[in-house]
């Protein structure tokens, strides 16, 4: 039996590596070889950060939780308040949190009333 080259798939696989590398500089963006090694690695670094964007994002809505608390009540914290809502059985996100916080400041008033009454019983 003859030996098959992998022409068209060889092929096909170096140019979706060539593809995703375009707009690399130098040789990272013209030759199979490097080009895959800064593909991995940029692969690697977006699966990071997708990671760290979202340690970042929370942290951002625990600080405008925090700010928008004690906007409200000055002897309120955020660990506090967070305690209350389980309390008082609030089931609301970080994330609704703060955006109540910044966009609509009497409701989430009224849920920090709620928490610290919750806390206060």
């Amino acid at each position: 039996m003859s030996r098959t080259k992998g022409g068209t798939v060889a092929h096909r696989r170096h140019k979706k590596v060539l593809e995703a590398a375009k707009g690399y500089y130098d040789r990272r963006s013209k030759t199979f070889k490097v080009a895959k090694q800064a593909v991995e690695k940029a692969n690697q670094y977006a699966t990071r950060d997708r990671h760290n964007r979202k340690r970042n994002f929370r942290a951002l809505w625990i600080q405008r939780i925090n700010a928008g608390v004690r906007s409200v009540d000055e002897t309120l914290n955020y660990s506090k308040f967070m305690n209350g809502l389980n309390l008082a059985g609030i089931e609301v996100d970080r994330k609704v949190l703060a955006d109540l916080a910044v966009n609509e400041p009497e409701a989430f008033a009224t849920i920090v009333g709620k928490a610290k009454n919750a806390l206060a019983a």
